[in-house]
């Protein structure tokens, strides 16, 4: 027997289902997606949260004329396959396959491209308000979850939106857990609407001119259709909160929603992960950050550590559970983040701020106004710097070296393994007198044995790794020294190389440079960022 799937190429196919049709295609469309994800890895559990109001949204509205913007785009695999990629959905992430988030350059039915969080209600607004300068009747639709819209970047739409006549539609997919669990005093109030603790006239969405609708259930296809046809009677800003479960449809995805948020390859039928295998292999960065924190935790009681909404990715879920007075998980707030750390500073504790490298961005003129032209001792572990592979472009930590180095009183350093890092961690415990970034790359790192007795770093002196009589010499930081050594150690060059790692791409080690220039006829750089502004930059400028 053909499934309803299988007929199904454009919203356009959608909109010819029966009420019957359409719930086995939610069914089918779940199956889809577990099937491929399972093989394929990608984002599994906020996808299978929204089947139902992917469906409901393309069935009532004319998509892509009216627009519809995904946040941040961990949902979106169900949009994707009812908007003509379904034959090459099993390329998602993959290289020269679909991207994992929206892209507009991909598809039409992409209206915005996202990746990272809170964009949707801007954007949205903006296609509103030109809508109207264009005297267009569009609708404008921005599907955002409760861990986003907590974030200020949502909650300043939210304020211009609710002064204008613009007709827009916020579709609030609460399922009080973003990666981690949701946080915050806007997470306890909407725990409270649903329960039914809190009378929703009025409410917080209202006291901002939405009308707001709800909660309802996510899960209700025929509810969900009801909800939006009446939704697009009304002209203006209105918000329909709706409830959902993370993971549904996979048992274990429901129970474990952290873990089955990207969980790697799975059994499609069972549910269960696939085991690893292999030998022993070293730690991932993030575990060396939360195993070293928690052993100088207990040396140092004015060590903190804060992080925005992403404890389990960088590795400080421990950290938290045995010193929570000490560890702050602020929600998508990066801004927030950066100058809470700036302020502690001032009075003496020694913040960690532990925030992955493409959010950091989010943060700029926090990092340069709040914490480097008052010079605050703020140390920012910076994750996932580098390119990282199935994430894409919107997630790639190339641009951290050129968009730090630049900035006045910030040190910058760049370790080349774990055990590096490990003493980069315990330096800047015992107090600095200027903010220091250090960058270190998503997953494993080099060493097994790389948890041993701590030693201070000096914060500026390079390394020399192979020393040859050739002319020429290979300049590496991060990363690209543990790439070269290895390169080196296997002779896969016929070249006779020196090679020197420079863990601090700010400062450098100029008198080590100045003994490289005098000695080489050749000078190569190797970085994982980008060429300008970069570490060969700054090996340029001496």
């Amino acid at each position: 027997m053909s499934k309803i799937l299988d007929q199904i190429n454009f919203p356009s196919d959608v909109k010819q289902l029966t009420s019957k049709q359409l719930l086995t295609l939610a069914q089918e469309l779940r199956d889809f997606i577990i099937g491929v994800v399972a093989v394929k890895e990608g984002h599994l559990g906020a996808s299978l949260g929204v089947v139902e109001l992917a469906i409901a949204l393309h069935y009532c509205y004319d998509t892509p004329h009216d627009n519809l913007v995904w946040d941040v785009g961990h949902q979106a695999y169900p949009h994707k396959i009812l908007t003509g990629r379904k034959a090459v959905f099993d390329t998602n992430r993959q290289f020269n396959g679909i991207s994992g988030f929206p892209k507009r350059t991909e598809s039409a039915y992409d209206a915005f491209g996202t990746g990272h969080s809170s964009t949707s209600i801007s954007a949205v607004l903006g296609m509103a308000l030109a809508s109207k300068i264009n005297k267009d009747s569009k609708e404008h639709i921005a599907v955002i979850g409760d861990a986003s819209i907590a974030s200020g970047m949502a909650f300043e739409a939210l304020n211009h939106a609710g002064e204008t006549d613009a007709n827009l539609t916020v579709i609030l997919n609460d399922n009080a857990i973003g990666i981690d669990p949701s946080v915050g005093a806007l997470k306890n109030y909407l725990t409270k609407v649903k329960s039914g603790k809190i009378n929703r006239q009025p409410n917080i969405i209202e006291a901002l001119n939405f009308k707001y609708v709800g909660p309802v259930d996510g899960h209700d296809l025929s509810g969900l259709i009801k909800e939006l046809t009446d939704l697009k009677k009304i002209k203006g800003p209105k918000l329909l909160h709706v409830i959902t479960t993370k993971g549904k449809g996979l048992r274990q995805a429901e129970e474990h929603q952290v873990k089955y948020h990207a969980p790697g390859k799975f059994d499609a039928v069972t549910g269960d992960l696939l085991p690893r295998k292999g030998t022993q292999q070293p730690p991932k960065y993030s575990e060396v950050l939360g195993e070293t924190l928690n052993e100088l935790y207990a040396k140092n009681e004015k060590l903190v550590t804060i992080t925005p909404a992403m404890p389990t990715g960088s590795g400080l879920n421990a950290l938290m559970q045995k010193y929570p007075k000490r560890t702050f998980d602020v929600g998508i707030a990066e801004q927030h983040a950066v100058t809470l750390a700036a302020g502690m500073a001032t009075e003496g504790l020694v913040p960690f701020c532990v925030v992955y490298s493409t959010f950091l961005q989010r943060a700029y003129d926090q990092i340069i106004h709040d914490v480097a032209l008052q010079n605050l001792p703020v140390v920012f572990c910076v994750d996932r710097a580098g390119l990282v592979g199935q994430d894409g472009a919107t997630h790639h930590g190339v641009f951290d070296i050129a968009y730090l180095r630049c900035i006045p009183n910030l040190m910058l350093a760049a370790p080349e393994n774990e055990l590096e890092f490990r003493n980069l961690i315990y330096t800047a415990s015992l107090g600095l007198e200027k903010p220091l970034a250090i960058r270190y790359p998503r997953g494993r790192g080099e060493l097994l044995d790389w948890q041993k007795e701590f030693t201070s770093v000096e914060m500026k002196q390079g390394k020399a790794k192979n020393i040859s009589g050739g002319s020429i010499a290979l300049l590496t930081t991060g990363k690209m020294t543990a790439v070269i050594n290895k390169v080196i150690e296997n002779n896969s060059l016929e070249a006779k190389l020196s090679h020197y790692h420079f863990p601090f791409i700010k400062p450098l080690d100029e008198n080590l440079l100045h003994t490289i220039f005098s000695k080489y006829e050749h000078l190569i750089t190797i970085e994982d960022g980008v060429v300008s502004g970069g570490f060969g930059s700054a090996i340029l400028e001496k």
